[in-house]
């Protein structure tokens, strides 16, 4: 027997309060994000009639999300991201990379962010590649590297020095989409 379709209102009561709060986290005031909220919702109702939805929390989610990306293009008065000097990574990234957090938003964030940061990695220059991926992953010292290497601190601090520059340039287009209000 098909499986019953859920009716606009039962979606709108089982997902409201998860995506409202994933929204409200996302945008400065309580008033913008119900104003997403409802057009999220309407969105849902207009579509779902047209074409049914049938990964209904991954579409809600979706196009939050990219409500809240033309939310913040149209309101770039936003704070800059902090950047934490010793990796250069982008404080909200990192945290969201170590949360502990399972749900499927935080989930769906995270892959995300690994997929970017992978390809960002795979960006740079194998020298720059592997002095970011020793220091910041396996957690070597410069000095140690310099030594067991042959090459220079100096050269070390610049190669990682340009792998970080150019992860946050990379990076700042994530924060943007994903962290800005």
């Amino acid at each position: 027997m098909p499986e019953k379709r859920s009716s606009a209102g039962e979606v709108f009561e089982k997902y409201r309060r998860r995506l409202g709060a994933f929204i409200a986290r996302r945008v400065p005031t309580q008033e913008e994000a119900e104003d997403i909220l409802q057009e999220v919702f309407l969105r849902y109702v207009q579509t779902d009639a047209l074409n049914p939805v049938s990964q209904v929390a991954a579409w809600l989610f979706r196009t939050a999300r990219n409500r809240i990306i033309d939310h913040g293009r149209k309101h770039r008065e936003c704070a800059l991201p902090e950047v934490d000097e010793e990796t250069g990574m982008i404080s909200e990234i990192a945290d969201l990379l170590v949360d502990d957090d399972a749900s499927p938003e935080s989930e769906y964030l995270r892959m995300l962010v690994r997929e970017e940061l992978k390809e960002a990695l795979d960006e740079l220059p194998a020298e720059q590649r592997d002095v970011f991926y020793l220091t910041e992953v396996e957690g070597f010292a410069f000095r140690e590297l310099a030594e067991d290497t042959g090459i220079p601190m100096a050269t070390l601090l610049s190669r990682k020095h340009y792998a970080v520059k150019h992860l946050r340039r990379r990076l700042a287009d994530l924060y943007e989409a994903f962290f800005t209000c």
